[in-house]
């Protein structure tokens, strides 16, 4: 399966933040989207991904002031990404390695989605209960 396959069962668009935006504004787009990870955009750019544990390190370092620092001291130098067309194996492998819990889909250089590291299992879920169910079928066929 193709990542562009697994992102047509997600609903609702990415949510993205501007890199010039502050950890606390961040924090709340999280908090009122329910979600554990933002897009950082510069001029509608992706250029990283910022989720909870970001948050949670920059205020165990910086204390409270972390909210009004700006979100780009929390990107690292280069926003890993996969193309639309990237298998989910070839995802769920790059998650692990350089373990990564949410990856951006970028298609020339547009954002076109995000899939977490969830997204992954509960595919590759669904994937075993589709063979298990094969199984039994061709089992009770035989018999």
């Amino acid at each position: 399966m193709k990542i562009q396959e697994l992102l047509k069962t997600k609903s609702g668009a990415v949510v993205t933040i501007d890199a010039g935006d502050t950890i606390g504004a961040a924090a709340q787009k999280m908090t009122s989207h329910k979600i554990a990870a933002l897009v950082v955009t510069r001029d509608a750019h992706p250029v990283g991904v910022v989720s909870e544990q970001d948050i949670v390190a920059a205020v165990a370092e910086d204390g409270v002031q972390a909210g009004t620092r700006p979100l780009s001291r929390l990107l690292k130098s280069a926003v890993e990404s996969i193309a639309p067309d990237t298998s989910v194996k070839q995802a769920m492998t790059l998650m692990t390695h350089a373990r990564l819990r949410h990856l951006p889909v970028i298609s020339n250089d547009v954002l076109v989605g995000i899939v977490s590291l969830g997204d992954i299992v509960k595919n590759r879920l669904d994937e075993l209960a589709l063979e298990r169910d094969v199984l039994r079928d061709i089992y009770i066929a035989a018999h």
